[in-house]
């Protein structure tokens, strides 16, 4: 990092800070006691906190890696400044926890966008602030900051299990993954795509070795025809069967393959992915839910993915292959039709966004699911043109990790879609200037009104004296 740009990075980051600071005094003024989910998290830290560590509530359902690691850092902090009483493993102590997550995830989001773009020599010292000050602002995320939810502390242990894959260290980067596992156990896919990245990597190198025997260069440059992907499968085959080329993999990944074990010994113990309560978290094959990311990703993402340019390649696309689309809309209506769930959770809780959008989007008619899904193929088509840039091979494991990450999920839950959109937005081509001000802009607004709501627009259920509030 050159000096001008340490100078300009440690003005965003400790801006970014002082405002996060600013807020999260506002949030603990207005919301002194436990929110929402906090109701199950707070006690269970503060049950740590006083040495009960056999103690579990079992509504909770990921496992103790937040209140671990809050234990680990207040604990000491109390010890070092005199607290005592009340104010040690507070509401407010244990949300500054994330606070101080937040200014991690800050540093990790630029490392990641310095590593994976280091070749692209276009790309300015200020563009790269410029996208971290913005992924950092990501609305669904920095919502929770304020909050003492796992989504801070489980973003930072995998983008910096991320980071370390993509420098070589991969047993550190298999031990962060443990660490982002022990604050959501979902997160063992992006430990699984951090594998992949390795494995990507070396068939990317094969299959540029096999076009050079072969002298076809065509193949490499048209990535979409049918034939190329039939070739590809083939070849894909053909690598994975060989005893070799299985031995070099392993001896590249068996750190992964280690931390995968350890999980699937403790799916076993445990008898479930879910720890808790498993009513309200089970798994089913809710195949729409690609579809609901594909239109989130749309959304915050529009400056990049809504362009008139964009538009017309898609509808040029559309003449050139109608049959394939055709095929893939009857796909598409089909697995809405077949694999459509709606939980308890997001027809009964109207603080949720997610009960508005059901409420005023899908429930208005029985067919707008079924109207909806042009926008679904667009928005597919658009997500995968921004990431041509990458190989063929990472492409394919990213897109099997998104299926895992998100088709099981029965609840319609914006938290869910933070780490699968910030790792394509890290790996999509730099925008222009006004593109990424553009994004900024509409992430610093998304975020006043979400605060604003939250903070000021509260209301009370008719059997409950409690006040309830607006949030992601």
């Amino acid at each position: 990092m050159e000096r001008s740009e340490a100078h300009v990075f440690s003005a965003a980051i400790s801006g970014a800070f002082l405002l996060s600071c600013l807020l999260f005094a506002a949030v603990n003024r207005r919301q002194r006691g436990p929110y929402m989910d906090e109701a199950f998290h707070v006690p269970q830290a503060q049950a740590y906190c006083h040495g009960r560590f056999l103690q579990w509530d079992p509504m909770i359902t990921t496992l103790p890696g937040l209140y671990l690691v809050s234990v680990g850092v207040v604990k000491p902090a109390a010890w070092l400044f005199g607290w005592t009483g009340s104010v040690v493993c507070s509401a407010g102590m244990l949300r500054f926890i994330n606070l101080l997550f937040s200014a991690g995830n800050f540093y990790l989001l630029y490392l990641l966008l310095f590593k994976i773009h280091h070749k692209n020599k276009v790309v300015s010292g200020f563009q790269r602030i410029l996208s971290t000050l913005t992924l950092a602002m990501f609305p669904t995320l920095y919502f929770f900051t304020f909050l003492y939810y796992t989504d801070p502390g489980s973003v930072f242990f995998t983008l910096f299990a991320y980071l370390m894959c993509l420098y070589g260290n991969h047993k550190t980067s298999a031990l962060l993954g443990f660490c982002g596992f022990m604050f959501r156990q979902t997160n063992i896919v992006w430990a699984v795509f951090c594998a992949g990245n390795v494995v990507a990597e070396k068939l990317n190198e094969a299959w540029k070795t096999e076009l050079q025997k072969k002298k076809d260069e065509k193949i490499s440059s048209r990535k979409g025809s049918f034939s190329d992907l039939i070739r590809i499968l083939q070849f894909l085959i053909e690598y994975l069967i060989s005893p070799k080329n299985l031995v070099a993999l392993t001896a590249l990944t068996w750190p992964y393959i280690i931390l995968v074990t350890v999980f699937f010994v403790f799916v076993f113990i445990n008898g479930g992915i879910v720890v808790g309560d498993r009513s309200s978290h089970e798994a089913c094959l809710h195949f729409p839910q690609l579809f609901y990311f594909l239109s989130f990703t749309v959304f915050f993402s529009f400056p990049h993915l809504l362009t008139p340019t964009k538009i017309r390649k898609f509808l040029l696309s559309l003449r050139k292959h109608p049959v394939q689309y055709s095929l893939i809309t009857i796909i598409s209506l089909f697995l809405i039709w077949k694999f459509t769930y709606v939980h308890k959770y997001l027809l009964a809780d109207n603080r949720h966004y997610t009960f508005y959008v059901w409420r005023k989007v899908f429930q208005r008619h029985e067919l707008v699911k079924y109207v909806l899904v042009p926008v679904y193929i667009f928005a597919g088509w658009s997500f995968a043109d921004t990431l041509k840039s990458k190989s063929i091979f990472w492409i394919l494991m990213y897109f099997v990790c998104l299926l895992a990450v998100t088709v099981p999920q029965k609840l319609l839950e914006f938290r869910y879609f933070i780490l699968p959109f910030l790792i394509y937005r890290l790996n999509i081509p730099f925008p222009s200037l006004y593109r990424q001000l553009l994004e900024l802009a509409f992430y610093i607004v998304v975020n006043a009104v979400t605060f604003h709501l939250f903070l000021n627009r509260t209301f009370q259920w008719p059997n409950s004296d409690e006040i309830q509030r607006f949030m992601w």
